[in-house]
């Protein structure tokens, strides 16, 4: 199924534009925002309108993430709380 597929893509490479993800994947288009249409609908993932200008070509989208997904922390040393230099 497109929309599994749509998923996983989201799922693998973060926030993308509907255009990115149809090319990306070979899907066409008009698929591909019906399964993000689906997708939406079901709770997965969200999704905003988007209007971008190429010089004077005017080109409207869609931006799409999964919902309520947070990346994990990354590896590596953590910034502590900082010391105050004078302490009461």
């Amino acid at each position: 199924m497109q929309a599994d597929q749509v998923l996983s893509h989201l799922k693998k490479h973060g926030q993308l534009l509907d255009l990115e993800i149809a090319s990306a994947t070979g899907i066409p288009l008009t698929q591909v925002r019906r399964s993000l249409a689906d997708l939406t609908a079901r709770g997965e993932i969200s999704q905003c309108s988007v209007t971008h200008f190429n010089g004077n070509k005017r080109i409207d989208g869609f931006q799409c993430r999964i919902s309520g997904y947070v990346p994990p922390v990354a590896p590596g040393r953590k910034a502590g709380p900082s010391k105050s230099a004078s302490s009461d």
